[in-house]
C-alpha cells in the first residue's frame, strides 16, 4: 500500500473540506422555498399464503358465472360472491384486487370462447367447477381461517 505524504494528505483534506463547504452554498438560491414533505412510501403488498388457491377460486367463480348464465340461470350470484371476496380480502391492496379480478375474468372468458350454447358438456363443466370451488373454499377456510 502506498502512503500519501503527510503534506499531500493535509492538502487533500483541505480541498475536500472546501468542496464540501462550498458545494451546498453555491447550489442554493438566495431565498429558500419551503419544501413539501416527501410522499409516504408506497404500501408494500405482501402476498397472502393462500393467494394461489384464492386466485384459482376466482377463476372458478368466473367460469361458473359464465356457465350458469349460459344455461339459463340469469343470476349474478357468483359475481356477487366474487365481489364479497374482493371486499373482504383486498380492501387496502389494489394490486391483489386487480389480480383476483383478472383471474375471475380469465375464468369467465375461457368458457365464453369454447361454449356458445348450453350443452351437456357445459352443464358437466359447471358442476365440476362448483365442486372444485367448494373444495377450494373449504381448504382455504380450514387451513388459513381464524
Amino acid at each position: 500500500m502506498k502512503l500519501i505524504p503527510r503534506l499531500g494528505c493535509l492538502t487533500l483534506l483541505a480541498i475536500l473540506t472546501a468542496l464540501l463547504a462550498a458545494g451546498p452554498l453555491a447550489a442554493q438560491p438566495a431565498k429558500q422555498q419551503p419544501t413539501a414533505p416527501p410522499p409516504p412510501p408506497p404500501v408494500e403488498e405482501k402476498p397472502a399464503p393462500y393467494d394461489v388457491q384464492l386466485t384459482r377460486l376466482a377463476e372458478v367463480l368466473g367460469s361458473i358465472q359464465y356457465l350458469r348464465t349460459l344455461c339459463g340461470a340469469p343470476t349474478s350470484e357468483w359475481r356477487a360472491s366474487m365481489q364479497q371476496l374482493l371486499d373482504a380480502d383486498t380492501g387496502t391492496e389494489p394490486k391483489r384486487r386487480e389480480r383476483l379480478t383478472a383471474a375471475f375474468n380469465r375464468g369467465y372468458r375461457s368458457f365464453a370462447s369454447v361454449h356458445t350454447s348450453c350443452t351437456d358438456a357445459a352443464r358437466t363443466a359447471e358442476e365440476r367447477y362448483r365442486i372444485e370451488g367448494a373444495t377450494l373454499a373449504t381448504e382455504i377456510a380450514a387451513r388459513f381461517g381464524n
